[in-house]
């Protein structure tokens, strides 16, 4: 029984890397142009979501100001779920909902980018972080699970996991941002950004 769950686990989560892999790669590669093109330009990366999406939030976050796999300068990436008293001070005062818009409202600039994590794609703070990015310009991406609910809907560029399983989803979400990373690190690795 233990020894088939491990297995039934893993392959469950060889076949959803699969379908990703067979599917369309041109939305993972618009978001990593379009965080390239932020940075290039002096801008930044805020990046949101809830439990394990905030996690992987911070985790990117990390592997851009520090690094991934290379030595570069560092980048501008800002996790929005670190602040325990910014995040507890608007959920007091806004509501949960808007931990994540009003840190927006506060940080973000034309230019910059609003990366929002969803595992159902349903998730207040992050729909209403991606709509007041996409209100104040900044180029806004959704990384979701399920359909996309809301938060896809929500942003110019949408990287969909179609899977209603949110570990498994979470586990192609980390696969995808650390390509994201790998293709932006590439593109400041050698001191200069280029396009792809």
């Amino acid at each position: 029984m233990t020894v088939d769950l491990v297995r039934s686990t893993i392959a469950d989560a060889i076949a959803l890397h699969q379908r990703m892999s067979d599917a369309d790669s041109r939305p993972v590669v618009e978001a990593a142009a379009a965080i390239v093109e932020a940075l290039k330009l002096g801008g930044k990366l805020l990046l949101f979501g809830n439990g394990g999406s905030a996690a992987d939030a911070q985790h990117v976050a990390a592997e851009l100001v520090g690094r991934f796999q290379r030595e570069r300068a560092a980048l501008a990436a800002l996790a929005l779920t670190t602040d325990t008293s910014v995040l507890t001070s608007i959920g007091n005062d806004y509501g949960y909902d808007r931990v994540f818009a009003r840190q927006i409202e506060a940080l973000g600039r034309p230019g910059d980018v609003a990366l929002g994590i969803s595992t159902s794609g349903a998730s207040p703070n992050v729909v209403a972080g991606l709509e007041v990015g996409r209100a104040l310009r900044l180029q806004t991406i959704a990384l979701t699970g399920g359909d996309g609910g809301a938060a896809g809907r929500a942003a110019a560029i949408h990287v969909n996991v179609p899977s209603d399983v949110p570990a498994r989803v979470q586990e192609v979400h980390r696969t995808l941002l650390h390509i994201i990373c790998d293709l932006v690190e590439k593109s400041f690795a050698d001191g200069t950004a280029e396009r792809f």
